[in-house]
């Protein structure tokens, strides 16, 4: 059955506005913040994202929490302020689809539909993003191998939408330091095996602020296509992922860094 994949490994672009992911010299950078809190915080994020470079806005409305008692983010009114965001400085968005309920609602609104670490296997779900013209981001299961993964991809590609952007942001493995394993070495895999743009997630793949600069750069350095990073106004007061969120001035930092690389 294998030999039906329809990602053969053919180099595939995926457009999204003016962008074309898979061709870009320079890494796409897509930030924001992990939840959209207000709309007056999200526009702040916005507003000094665009000053310092972003290509495509994050920001999550709908929040896979562990805890059913954490913030689980503020719906339909939180994507209607991302896409004010969004057009306020230019640029499209991203947010992630958690059911098939909000799908048409999430098409509608964003420009990119982020099927996250844990819907990775749902695979009525990614039947579904499969059937519709709009750009997907699939991130890695966190317990994913690289073969799962690889079939994750294809259930959107075999039923017509070939517009996907793999997105590895950390695997479980025995060790504990650090959120997740940055698996670097499935970009170049990836790739390969599929021929999609990958970007590279290191706030999730790492979970501590100081190790998402070094590994942003070697996310470039190893062929990464662009990578997401979680920034906050305010991380010490973030409903979600502060520890792990950038200040925008950190943000900054990066993607400098990034341009000393690709220059």
């Amino acid at each position: 059955m294998e030999d039906k994949r329809v990602l053969t490994g053919e180099k595939i672009i995926v457009k999204v506005g003016k962008l074309n992911i898979g061709e870009n010299d320079s890494p796409i950078l897509i930030a924001g913040p992990c939840a959209v809190e207000s709309r007056e915080q999200v526009l702040e994020i916005a507003l000094r994202l665009k000053e310092i470079g972003v290509d495509i806005l994050r920001g999550g409305v709908f929040k896979p929490r562990t805890s059913p008692y954490s913030f689980q983010g503020l719906g339909l009114k939180g994507l209607e302020y991302l896409r004010e965001a969004g057009e306020k400085i230019g640029v499209p968005i991203i947010t992630e689809l958690m059911d098939e309920e909000n799908l048409e609602a999430v098409a509608e609104y964003s420009d990119i539909i982020q099927i996250g670490s844990r819907n990775m296997y749902n695979y009525p779900l990614l039947k579904k993003v499969g059937q519709i013209d709009k750009p997907v981001l699939l991130k890695r299961g966190m317990s994913a191998t690289i073969k799962e993964w690889v079939l994750a991809a294809e259930y959107i590609a075999s039923c017509g939408n070939k517009n996907i952007i793999l997105c590895e942001r950390g695997i479980r493995t025995f060790q504990n330091y650090t959120r997740n394993t940055l698996d670097l070495a499935a970009v170049p895999i990836m790739q390969r095996e599929t021929g999609l743009p990958i970007i590279v997630d290191p706030s999730h793949g790492t979970g501590i602020r100081e190790l998402i600069l070094p590994m942003s750069r070697a996310a470039v350095a190893c062929g990464a296509n662009g990578v997401m990073i979680e920034v906050h106004n305010n991380p010490k007061n973030a409903l979600s992922d502060g520890f792990q969120s950038l200040t925008p001035d950190q943000y900054k930092e990066v993607v400098e860094a990034l341009k000393e690389i690709t220059n």
